[in-house]
Protein backbone atom coordinates (compact mmCIF):
# COMPACT_ATOMS: atom_id res chain seq x y z
CA UNK A 1 0.00 0.00 0.00
CA UNK A 2 3.00 2.51 0.27
CA UNK A 3 2.39 2.47 -3.52
CA UNK A 4 -0.98 4.17 -3.08
CA UNK A 5 0.59 6.63 -0.03
CA UNK A 6 3.11 7.36 -3.28
CA UNK A 7 0.67 7.69 -5.77
CA UNK A 8 -1.24 10.20 -3.69
CA UNK A 9 2.09 12.42 -2.96
CA UNK A 10 1.83 16.11 -3.95
CA UNK A 11 -2.38 15.93 -4.61
CA UNK A 12 -4.39 17.76 -3.20
CA UNK A 13 -5.79 16.36 0.43
CA UNK A 14 -9.47 16.63 1.70
CA UNK A 15 -7.99 15.70 5.15
CA UNK A 16 -5.41 14.54 6.70
CA UNK A 17 -4.00 13.91 9.92
CA UNK A 18 -0.92 11.97 12.16
CA UNK A 19 -0.24 11.57 15.78
CA UNK A 20 2.97 9.78 16.79
CA UNK A 21 3.62 9.74 20.87
CA UNK A 22 6.80 7.78 21.96
CA UNK A 23 6.00 4.17 22.53
CA UNK A 24 2.98 4.00 22.05
CA UNK A 25 0.51 3.71 18.59
CA UNK A 26 0.99 6.01 15.56
CA UNK A 27 -1.28 6.74 12.83
CA UNK A 28 -1.61 8.67 9.69
CA UNK A 29 -4.79 9.60 7.46
CA UNK A 30 -5.43 11.17 4.31
CA UNK A 31 -8.20 11.52 2.69
CA UNK A 32 -8.46 12.40 -1.11
CA UNK A 33 -11.10 12.80 -3.49
CA UNK A 34 -12.41 9.50 -4.96
CA UNK A 35 -11.49 10.81 -8.53
CA UNK A 36 -8.12 10.83 -8.01
CA UNK A 37 -8.07 6.62 -7.01
CA UNK A 38 -7.62 5.64 -10.54
CA UNK A 39 -9.70 2.83 -9.59
CA UNK A 40 -7.75 2.02 -6.66
CA UNK A 41 -10.09 -1.58 -5.10
CA UNK A 42 -10.47 -1.63 -1.44
CA UNK A 43 -7.71 -3.38 0.21
CA UNK A 44 -5.82 -3.78 3.54
CA UNK A 45 -2.04 -5.30 4.05
CA UNK A 46 -0.18 -5.99 7.39
CA UNK A 47 3.51 -4.88 7.17
CA UNK A 48 5.77 -6.36 9.39
CA UNK A 49 9.11 -4.72 9.60
CA UNK A 50 12.58 -6.15 10.57
CA UNK A 51 15.88 -4.28 10.30
CA UNK A 52 18.96 -6.97 11.31
CA UNK A 53 21.27 -4.03 11.50
CA UNK A 54 19.80 -2.46 14.73
CA UNK A 55 17.43 -5.04 15.91
CA UNK A 56 14.43 -2.93 14.65
CA UNK A 57 10.86 -4.52 14.88
CA UNK A 58 7.50 -2.97 14.16
CA UNK A 59 4.10 -3.63 12.88
CA UNK A 60 1.75 -1.71 10.43
CA UNK A 61 -1.33 -1.94 9.27
CA UNK A 62 -2.00 -0.26 5.79
CA UNK A 63 -5.78 0.55 4.32
CA UNK A 64 -7.14 1.89 1.28
CA UNK A 65 -10.72 2.53 1.16
CA UNK A 66 -13.62 3.95 -1.26
CA UNK A 67 -17.27 4.91 -0.72
CA UNK A 68 -16.72 7.41 1.96
CA UNK A 69 -18.52 11.06 2.06
CA UNK A 70 -16.96 14.22 3.45
CA UNK A 71 -18.60 17.39 3.46
CA UNK A 72 -15.62 20.35 2.64
CA UNK A 73 -17.64 23.06 3.90
CA UNK A 74 -19.58 21.18 7.02
CA UNK A 75 -22.46 23.76 8.06
CA UNK A 76 -22.85 24.67 12.05
CA UNK A 77 -26.27 24.64 11.95
CA UNK A 78 -27.10 22.11 9.67
CA UNK A 79 -28.00 18.68 11.36
CA UNK A 80 -27.33 16.66 8.44
CA UNK A 81 -23.57 18.47 8.05
CA UNK A 82 -23.26 16.96 11.81
CA UNK A 83 -24.04 13.45 11.07
CA UNK A 84 -22.23 13.92 7.57
CA UNK A 85 -25.59 11.77 6.16
CA UNK A 86 -26.85 14.35 3.66
CA UNK A 87 -26.45 12.64 -0.04
CA UNK A 88 -27.81 15.86 -1.43
CA UNK A 89 -25.56 18.09 -0.32
CA UNK A 90 -23.45 19.45 -2.98
CA UNK A 91 -20.27 20.03 -0.83
CA UNK A 92 -20.31 16.32 -0.07
CA UNK A 93 -17.61 14.84 -1.99
CA UNK A 94 -16.52 10.63 -2.63
CA UNK A 95 -13.48 10.13 -1.02
CA UNK A 96 -10.57 7.36 -1.09
CA UNK A 97 -9.36 7.03 2.43
CA UNK A 98 -5.63 6.17 2.89
CA UNK A 99 -5.26 4.84 6.87
CA UNK A 100 -1.83 3.67 8.50
CA UNK A 101 -1.19 2.72 11.41
CA UNK A 102 1.89 1.48 13.52
CA UNK A 103 2.73 -0.50 16.88
CA UNK A 104 5.39 -1.15 18.29
CA UNK A 105 7.30 -3.99 20.30
CA UNK A 106 6.90 -2.38 24.24
CA UNK A 107 3.28 -1.03 23.02
CA UNK A 108 2.15 -4.61 22.27
CA UNK A 109 3.84 -6.02 25.03
CA UNK A 110 1.49 -4.83 27.36
CA UNK A 111 -1.51 -5.80 25.89
CA UNK A 112 -0.39 -9.33 25.41
CA UNK A 113 -1.10 -11.29 28.65
CA UNK A 114 -1.19 -14.83 27.30
CA UNK A 115 -0.73 -17.63 24.58
CA UNK A 116 -3.49 -17.62 22.48
CA UNK A 117 -5.43 -20.10 19.87
CA UNK A 118 -3.71 -18.36 16.87
CA UNK A 119 0.02 -19.20 16.56
CA UNK A 120 0.98 -17.13 13.60
CA UNK A 121 -0.58 -14.44 15.27
CA UNK A 122 0.89 -15.13 18.28
CA UNK A 123 4.15 -14.69 16.67
CA UNK A 124 3.84 -11.41 14.96
CA UNK A 125 2.50 -9.93 17.93
CA UNK A 126 5.30 -10.93 20.02
CA UNK A 127 7.94 -9.90 17.42
CA UNK A 128 9.26 -13.62 16.28
CA UNK A 129 10.62 -13.35 13.03
CA UNK A 130 13.89 -12.30 12.00
CA UNK A 131 12.66 -10.67 8.28
CA UNK A 132 10.27 -8.19 6.75
CA UNK A 133 7.14 -9.76 5.40
CA UNK A 134 3.66 -8.06 4.76
CA UNK A 135 0.28 -10.16 4.48
CA UNK A 136 -3.10 -9.12 2.94
CA UNK A 137 -6.19 -8.20 5.16
CA UNK A 138 -9.57 -9.08 4.26
CA UNK A 139 -11.58 -6.11 4.88
CA UNK A 140 -14.85 -7.61 6.57
CA UNK A 141 -17.60 -5.70 7.58
CA UNK A 142 -16.54 -5.30 11.45
CA UNK A 143 -13.39 -3.98 10.10
CA UNK A 144 -14.84 -1.29 7.68
CA UNK A 145 -17.19 -0.43 10.35
CA UNK A 146 -14.52 0.36 12.90
CA UNK A 147 -12.37 1.99 9.72
CA UNK A 148 -15.54 4.24 9.19
CA UNK A 149 -15.63 5.14 13.09
CA UNK A 150 -12.30 6.21 12.67
CA UNK A 151 -12.82 8.24 9.92
CA UNK A 152 -16.17 9.99 10.80
CA UNK A 153 -16.25 10.26 14.34
CA UNK A 154 -16.63 14.04 15.79
CA UNK A 155 -14.71 13.60 19.15
CA UNK A 156 -11.99 16.17 19.82
CA UNK A 157 -8.98 16.96 22.32
CA UNK A 158 -8.70 14.23 25.15
CA UNK A 159 -11.38 12.76 23.90
CA UNK A 160 -10.94 11.86 20.54
CA UNK A 161 -7.30 10.18 22.03
CA UNK A 162 -9.37 7.90 24.21
CA UNK A 163 -11.72 6.99 21.19
CA UNK A 164 -9.31 6.13 18.44
CA UNK A 165 -6.91 5.00 20.54
CA UNK A 166 -9.55 1.70 21.86
CA UNK A 167 -10.68 1.60 18.07
CA UNK A 168 -7.04 1.07 16.87
CA UNK A 169 -6.90 -1.89 19.24
CA UNK A 170 -10.21 -3.27 18.17
CA UNK A 171 -8.68 -2.85 14.41
CA UNK A 172 -5.94 -4.97 15.44
CA UNK A 173 -7.86 -7.21 16.85
CA UNK A 174 -9.48 -8.04 13.94
CA UNK A 175 -7.01 -7.76 11.42
CA UNK A 176 -5.51 -11.16 13.70
CA UNK A 177 -8.60 -12.62 13.53
CA UNK A 178 -9.17 -12.46 9.68
CA UNK A 179 -5.88 -14.25 9.87
CA UNK A 180 -7.48 -17.46 11.56
CA UNK A 181 -8.45 -20.22 10.07
CA UNK A 182 -11.67 -19.32 11.96
CA UNK A 183 -14.55 -18.04 10.28
CA UNK A 184 -16.19 -14.97 11.75
CA UNK A 185 -20.15 -17.13 11.56
CA UNK A 186 -18.94 -19.69 13.78
CA UNK A 187 -20.53 -20.03 17.22
CA UNK A 188 -18.26 -18.13 19.80
CA UNK A 189 -16.73 -19.65 22.45
CA UNK A 190 -19.33 -18.13 25.20
CA UNK A 191 -22.67 -19.54 23.69
CA UNK A 192 -24.42 -16.58 24.67
CA UNK A 193 -22.37 -14.31 22.44
CA UNK A 194 -24.20 -16.23 19.43
CA UNK A 195 -27.25 -13.49 20.49
CA UNK A 196 -27.21 -9.98 18.76
CA UNK A 197 -28.56 -8.57 21.99
CA UNK A 198 -25.92 -10.29 24.31
CA UNK A 199 -22.90 -8.94 22.63
CA UNK A 200 -24.74 -5.52 22.27
CA UNK A 201 -24.30 -5.88 26.15
CA UNK A 202 -20.09 -6.51 25.77
CA UNK A 203 -19.78 -3.44 23.30
CA UNK A 204 -22.02 -1.04 26.03
CA UNK A 205 -19.80 -2.13 28.80
CA UNK A 206 -16.51 -1.35 26.18
CA UNK A 207 -18.21 2.36 25.49
CA UNK A 208 -18.98 2.88 29.93
CA UNK A 209 -15.54 1.92 30.60
CA UNK A 210 -14.42 4.56 27.57
CA UNK A 211 -16.50 6.80 29.87
CA UNK A 212 -14.96 6.01 32.99
CA UNK A 213 -11.05 6.47 32.06
CA UNK A 214 -11.18 9.40 34.60
CA UNK A 215 -13.52 8.20 37.09
CA UNK A 216 -12.99 4.48 38.40
CA UNK A 217 -15.80 2.04 37.96
CA UNK A 218 -16.29 -1.64 39.49
CA UNK A 219 -17.04 -4.77 37.46
CA UNK A 220 -20.63 -5.01 39.65
CA UNK A 221 -21.39 -1.21 38.63
CA UNK A 222 -20.49 -1.97 35.53
CA UNK A 223 -22.13 -4.79 35.36
CA UNK A 224 -25.51 -3.41 36.46
CA UNK A 225 -25.21 -0.85 33.84
CA UNK A 226 -24.65 -2.52 30.96
CA UNK A 227 -27.80 -4.83 32.19
CA UNK A 228 -25.42 -8.31 31.97
CA UNK A 229 -24.47 -10.62 34.11
CA UNK A 230 -20.89 -10.39 35.60
CA UNK A 231 -19.65 -13.43 35.03
CA UNK A 232 -21.37 -13.68 31.38
CA UNK A 233 -19.69 -9.87 31.37
CA UNK A 234 -16.01 -11.09 32.18
CA UNK A 235 -16.48 -13.97 29.79
CA UNK A 236 -17.55 -11.98 27.04
CA UNK A 237 -15.54 -9.46 27.14
CA UNK A 238 -12.56 -11.56 26.82
CA UNK A 239 -13.71 -13.31 24.07
CA UNK A 240 -15.35 -10.19 22.03
CA UNK A 241 -12.07 -7.98 23.01
CA UNK A 242 -8.74 -10.34 23.31
CA UNK A 243 -8.16 -8.68 26.64
CA UNK A 244 -9.92 -8.90 29.91
CA UNK A 245 -11.47 -5.82 31.60
CA UNK A 246 -9.24 -5.09 33.82
CA UNK A 247 -6.47 -5.21 31.27
CA UNK A 248 -7.83 -3.25 28.65
CA UNK A 249 -9.24 -0.50 30.85
CA UNK A 250 -5.46 0.11 32.58
CA UNK A 251 -4.22 0.23 29.00
CA UNK A 252 -7.00 2.55 27.97
CA UNK A 253 -6.04 4.53 31.11
CA UNK A 254 -2.07 4.52 30.88
CA UNK A 255 -2.43 5.72 27.33
CA UNK A 256 -3.97 8.68 27.93
CA UNK A 257 -2.07 9.37 30.38
CA UNK A 258 0.90 9.10 27.93
CA UNK A 259 -1.14 11.56 25.86
CA UNK A 260 -1.77 14.02 28.70
CA UNK A 261 1.87 13.65 29.11
CA UNK A 262 3.29 14.30 25.98
CA UNK A 263 0.63 15.91 23.75
CA UNK A 264 -1.03 18.37 27.07
CA UNK A 265 1.71 18.97 29.07
CA UNK A 266 0.26 18.28 32.38
CA UNK A 267 2.80 17.51 35.25
CA UNK A 268 2.73 14.41 36.80
CA UNK A 269 0.20 15.29 40.14
CA UNK A 270 -2.45 16.54 37.40
CA UNK A 271 -2.14 13.38 35.75
CA UNK A 272 -2.51 11.34 38.48
CA UNK A 273 -5.43 13.23 40.17
CA UNK A 274 -7.28 13.75 36.44
CA UNK A 275 -7.12 9.83 36.67
CA UNK A 276 -8.07 9.43 40.30
CA UNK A 277 -5.02 8.16 41.55
CA UNK A 278 -4.84 8.17 45.31
CA UNK A 279 -1.21 8.92 45.29
CA UNK A 280 1.14 10.04 42.65
CA UNK A 281 3.45 6.95 43.99
CA UNK A 282 0.34 4.45 42.85
CA UNK A 283 -0.52 6.33 39.66
CA UNK A 284 3.61 6.21 39.01
CA UNK A 285 4.08 2.34 39.52
CA UNK A 286 1.12 1.68 37.22
CA UNK A 287 2.55 4.05 34.66
CA UNK A 288 6.16 2.46 34.77
CA UNK A 289 4.46 -1.12 34.59
CA UNK A 290 2.84 0.10 31.29
CA UNK A 291 5.44 1.77 29.22
CA UNK A 292 8.94 0.91 31.09
CA UNK A 293 9.31 4.40 32.21
CA UNK A 294 8.59 6.54 35.41
CA UNK A 295 6.33 9.65 34.20
CA UNK A 296 8.90 12.01 34.53
CA UNK A 297 11.43 9.68 32.54
CA UNK A 298 8.56 10.49 29.73
CA UNK A 299 8.32 14.32 30.25
CA UNK A 300 12.18 14.21 30.27
CA UNK A 301 11.86 12.63 26.73
CA UNK A 302 9.02 14.44 25.93
CA UNK A 303 11.12 17.25 26.56
CA UNK A 304 13.73 16.61 24.48
CA UNK A 305 12.03 15.52 21.59
CA UNK A 306 10.13 18.59 21.24
CA UNK A 307 13.30 20.83 21.13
Amino acid sequence: MMSEWNHFEGLPALFSREKKIPGSWQYAIRRHPQGSSLGVDDHGTLVYHYDEVVENRYLELRFCVNGQTFCKEPNANCEECKLNRNAQCVEQTGTMDLLQFRFEPLHLSNLIKSEGTNPEADAILNFRFNHTFSKPISISGRIRHTLSSILNHRYSDAVENIFINAQTQILLLYTLESMSTIREDEVPACKFLAHQDEREKIIKAREILLAHICDPITIRELSRKAAINECYLKKGFKVMFGATIFDFYQDQRMEHARYLLYEKGFTVSEVSAQLGYSSISHFSTAFKKHTGLKPCEMLNKTTYSKR
